[in-house]
């Protein structure tokens, strides 16, 4: 199960590259801190200045994760793959 997941996660990052339109900036955001989330596990790292709004809005998308597992983080990132239309 746990390599099918990760075989499956594997892929939903190759089909996110191809989707017909580029998602909403609030799916790329949902997008990233899965990605994070899955791979990295934790946020970590001091939090971006508050004028650095792209890099502070990814930190804080990723830190509202915290303690979300990994395997279900990248259940979910297969999930809104699949939404979006992959």
């Amino acid at each position: 199960m746990a390599d099918d997941i990760k075989a499956r996660f594997k892929q939903a990052s190759v089909d996110v590259k191809a989707l017909s339109q580029r998602p909403s900036d609030s799916d790329m955001l949902a997008l990233y801190a899965l990605y994070k989330q899955a791979t990295d596990g934790d946020v970590s790292g001091d939090k971006p200045g508050f004028f650095d709004f792209v890099a502070r809005a990814k930190y804080e998308a990723w830190e509202s994760l915290q303690g979300t597992a990994p395997k279900e983080a990248m259940q979910r990132y297969i999930d809104k793959v699949r939404s979006l239309g992959a």
